[in-house]
């Protein structure tokens, strides 16, 4: 006797079947690339801070045992004022002089900055000795953002940014010398020190210790956007070539705070700029 219909279909195998088994496959594939993310994420925002953190204070208590002193009493006001505030000079334009020639090669970095050798670069500690590049050689403390961090020569992520470390823009100023003292510093991720540099507030101290000296800056002025190539902002004389209101127009004692902005980009910078209000041995 034939059986009508043709050839009976196992279990599983019609389209129906077929379309469910994708559609299951499918919700697997993203709920695995979901997790994926997610530990990436997670990676990124805690895990490189953490490590990173780690590192930069032990990096702090290295330096101030070599210094022989401890300097958690050295961050200055614990309000974070520190008195009277000087004012920026905005009536000079742009002064082609300022514009410097090379380019940091750091998303976190101001494009643009001064070579190695540039006028305006020097010792670190009073001239005493050049730091070697990548090496720790400084302490940051900023009182209003409960910042302490090591300063280390140059602005490399590997060997700087990347442990949570401050970087110093190789060929400006060293701290309390004539001219800028350029500093570059994560905002998020790794350490992130400078996350918070926008809430800080004209008068606030910025304090930086060597082995030999305590200096504190007084915040004077604050970009809060500018490109990433705006080179002037971290030359000898501060003055953004993009925004040039901002900034001064007479040589001075400078110290300038540079970060990305909006927070989790690289697309613009923020500036703190700040003038070295005293000094004093360890």
């Amino acid at each position: 006797m034939r059986v009508q219909g043709g050839r009976g279909r196992g279990p599983g195998r019609g389209p129906r079947a077929r379309a469910a088994r994708g559609l299951w496959v499918g919700a697997e594939l993203a709920v695995t690339a979901g997790l994926l993310v997610l530990l990436l994420v997670a990676h990124q925002l805690w895990w490189t801070n953490r490590e990173a953190r780690a590192e930069a204070r032990d990096t702090v208590h290295s330096l101030e045992d070599q210094w022989g002193a401890p300097g958690s009493d050295r961050a200055g006001d614990p309000s974070g004022r520190s008195g009277p505030a000087g004012s920026s000079d905005p009536s000079d334009p742009s002064d082609p002089s300022q514009a410097s020639p090379a380019a940091g090669d750091e998303d976190v970095a101001v494009e643009g900055g001064p070579r190695a050798g540039a006028p305006g670069g020097g010792a670190a500690s009073g001239g005493k000795s050049t730091p070697r590049g990548d090496q720790a050689y400084a302490v940051i403390r900023i009182p209003r953002i409960g910042v302490t961090a090591p300063i280390a020569e140059g602005i490399s992520k590997a060997g700087v940014l990347d442990k949570g470390y401050v970087g110093h823009y190789v060929g400006t100023a060293q701290p309390g010398q004539t001219g800028n003292f350029a500093l570059a510093g994560h905002r998020n991720t790794h350490g992130e020190p400078f996350r918070y540099i926008n809430r800080l507030r004209v008068g606030d101290s910025v304090v930086v210790e060597t082995r030999d000296t305590v200096y504190t800056y007084v915040v004077d002025s604050l970009l809060p956007q500018t490109s990433s190539r705006d080179g002037g902002t971290i030359a000898p004389v501060p003055r953004s070539v993009v925004k040039p209101s901002y900034g001064y127009s007479a040589p001075g004692r400078y110290i300038t705070l540079t970060t990305c902005t909006p927070e989790f980009t690289s697309t613009y910078r923020l500036v703190v700029w700040g003038k070295l209000r005293a000094s004093r041995p360890r």
